[in-house]
């Protein structure tokens, strides 16, 4: 229990996906301009990193392993995100047309999220188990979540104060994430724990 803490505490806080690997910076900035865009990208994200995660650690152990073709690797977990957020991208036009129109072109851009593609890879490398597989997803698309919740939390103030002229728009943004990325290094060393 304590290892499965603090694989969680890693992936939420410590080594956060976006504020410290610079994972999944494209739909972080690109949907972080509404707090509710924000939430719905970032169940989106949990879902497709958790099934992403359990179906590519599945194929690894028990197909591309044994037939010694992890050379694939890669291609083959490109291919599970695609088919995934595919299915994600036609639960959502059904079942919330209003939130797949406000994510626009980023929700199929999950597909080719860094972020997602690099927690699978994470996994493998880590030599997680399945149990270990599941806290590191959940941790990681919870980390994303905390990241892109709060720069769009910021990101709604901002427009209402008075800044600059020259810094509205994506250089406050910028300025933002490089400062919120600071603050999250101050969690490195964290119990022990280091990136």
């Amino acid at each position: 229990m304590n290892s499965a803490f603090l694989i969680f505490l890693s992936a939420f806080l410590v080594n956060n996906i976006v504020l410290i690997r610079f994972l999944g910076l494209c739909p972080w900035l690109g949907v972080s301009k509404r707090l509710d865009s924000a939430a719905g990208m970032s169940m989106a994200v949990l879902f497709v990193m958790l099934l992403a995660s359990w179906v590519t650690w599945t194929v690894y152990k028990f197909i591309l392993v044994p037939f010694d073709i992890v050379y694939l690797r890669t291609a083959v977990f490109i291919l599970v995100i695609a088919s995934l957020v595919q299915f994600v991208e036609m639960f959502m036009r059904k079942q919330a047309p209003a939130l797949y129109s406000t994510l626009g072109i980023y929700l199929p851009l999950i597909t080719t999220n860094c972020a997602i593609l690099g927690t699978t890879f994470l996994v493998i490398d880590n030599k997680y188990t399945f149990l270990s597989t599941t806290v590191f997803a959940v941790g990681t698309a919870l980390g994303f979540a905390l990241a892109l919740i709060l720069i769009s939390s910021i990101r709604e103030r901002l427009d209402l104060a008075d800044i600059p002229d020259a810094l509205k728009g994506a250089p406050i943004a910028f300025i933002t994430a490089s400062l919120m990325s600071l603050a999250f290094l101050g969690f490195v060393g964290l119990l022990g724990l280091s990136i």
